[in-house]
C-alpha cells in the first residue's frame, strides 16, 4: 500500500528522531499501547523520514520479556536504566496496575521526572504516575471503571471524565483507542495537522476526538432510551451517590409529581427509582472494593449507606456474598479494567 508522503515544515535535516520510550507494566492493555505506537510507525511513512523512534522499556523477567492483558509477550528493548531528557515515556497500564507499580517502577519514575522527562499514562497507566506523585495538582484521567477508586486514592489529582489530558509535560489517556486521539494531537503539533489527518486517514480513522470529548456514552445511549426527564434524573442521580436525593426531591427537581417519576422508570427501566438508584450506589460500592483500601465502613459511607449492617445486607442481596467476603476473593490491589 502505497502513503502520501508529505513534507513537515518542521523538521530538518539535522533534526533527532523524537524518542518515546513504552515503559511495558505487567498485563498492560494491547489496544492502549498499539493506539500509541502504530500512529508514530505511521507518521515516519507519511514524512518520509524517521521523525520518530521507540524502545520498549520495563522490569521484565528473567528473559527480558513482558506479558499484556492477553497473553501476548513482549521483548523488551531496555530495562530501567537512564533515559535522555529529550525522550518521552509512556507508561503502559492494564489490569492488576497497582501490582504491577512496583517500587522499582515508582523509583524510576520519580527519577526520570527529576530530570524534566515528559512521562503519560495509557490506560490504568495514570495509577503509576500519580502513585508516584508525579500528577499533584496536575489535570489526568484514567478508564472511567476506575475512576472512583483513583478519586479516593488521589485527592490531589484534578481528575477529568475527558478521553486524553495533556498537563504540561504530563499526559494521561483513558484507554482503549483514546490513545490514538492523543498521539494525533502529539503529531500534529510536531508536523502540522496534515501530517496528522493523513496518518488518521491510514487507520481508517475518520473521527478525531478532542481532549473535550468524554469518555462514555451519553446517558439516552447508554440506557438505549431518550426520554429527557429520565436521563436528567439518572445524571442527578451519579452526581450524588454519597449523598443520595429522595424520589420526592428528584421528582420535583423535573417538574414532575413522584407517581409520574415511578411510571417513567417502569415503564423504559423495568424497576423502581429507589431501585435504580441502588443499584448505582452498589455499583461503586463495588469498585471501591476492589480497587482501594478503604474500609468496608468507609465505602459504606462513600456510597451512601449510613450503618455498615444495612449496606452489607443490600449488597448481599445483590451480589450474593458481602462486602467482606468480596474484598477477600478480590484482594484490594487490584486496579481492574473490563477491557
Amino acid at each position: 500500500m502505497s502513503v502520501p508522503q508529505q513534507k513537515a515544515t518542521n523538521v530538518g535535516k539535522t533534526t533527532a528522531p523524537k524518542r518515546f520510550v513504552f515503559l511495558l507494566l505487567d498485563k498492560f492493555t494491547m489496544l492502549s499501547f498499539a493506539s500509541a505506537i502504530e500512529p508514530l510507525r505511521i507518521a515516519n511513512r507519511v514524512i518520509g523520514a524517521p521523525v520518530y523512534q521507540w524502545v520498549l522499556a520495563g522490569e521484565g523477567n528473567s528473559e527480558g520479556v513482558v506479558h499484556c492483558s492477553n497473553g501476548a509477550a513482549f521483548k523488551l528493548d531496555i530495562g530501567l536504566s537512564e533515559i535522555d531528557r529529550d525522550d518521552t515515556v509512556l507508561v503502559c497500564g492494564g489490569i492488576d496496575v497497582q501490582k504491577a507499580t512496583t517500587k522499582g517502577i515508582l523509583n524510576w519514575l520519580r527519577r526520570e521526572a527529576r530530570k524534566g522527562v515528559a512521562i503519560g499514562g495509557l490506560c490504568t497507566g495514570a495509577y503509576s504516575l500519580a502513585k508516584a506523585g508525579l500528577l499533584d495538582g496536575k489535570r489526568a484521567t484514567i478508564h472511567w471503571e476506575n475512576q472512583d477508586g483513583f478519586l479516593e486514592e488521589f485527592e490531589q489529582v484534578k481528575l477529568t471524565r475527558s478521553i486524553f489530558v495533556i498537563d504540561g509535560n504530563r499526559m494521561s489517556t483513558a484507554g482503549g483507542t483514546a490513545s490514538l486521539d492523543m498521539m494525533l494531537k502529539i503529531i500534529a503539533a510536531d508536523h502540522g495537522e496534515d501530517v496528522a489527518n493523513t496518518v488518521a486517514d491510514q487507520l481508517i480513522y475518520s473521527t478525531i476526538r478532542t481532549d473535550q470529548d468524554t469518555q462514555r456514552l451519553s446517558i439516552p445511549t447508554r440506557i438505549g432510551v431518550r426520554h429527557p426527564k429520565l436521563s436528567q434524573v439518572i445524571q442527578m442521580m451519579e452526581t450524588a451517590i454519597e449523598e443520595p436525593i429522595s424520589p420526592a426531591d428528584l421528582a420535583d427537581d423535573v417538574g414532575m409529581s413522584t407517581r409520574q417519576l415511578e411510571r417513567l422508570f417502569r415503564r423504559y427501566l423495568n424497576r423502581s427509582p429507589k431501585r435504580y438508584y441502588m443499584e448505582l450506589r452498589l455499583s461503586k460500592a463495588r469498585n471501591l472494593l476492589m480497587q482501594t483500601d478503604m474500609s468496608v465502613i468507609n465505602v459504606a459511607l462513600a456510597c451512601g449507606f449510613a450503618s455498615p449492617s444495612h449496606f452489607s445486607k443490600c449488597y448481599r442481596a445483590h451480589y450474593s456474598t458481602t462486602p467482606y467476603r468480596e474484598r477477600g476473593t478480590q484482594g484490594a490491589t487490584s486496579l481492574r479494567l473490563s477491557i
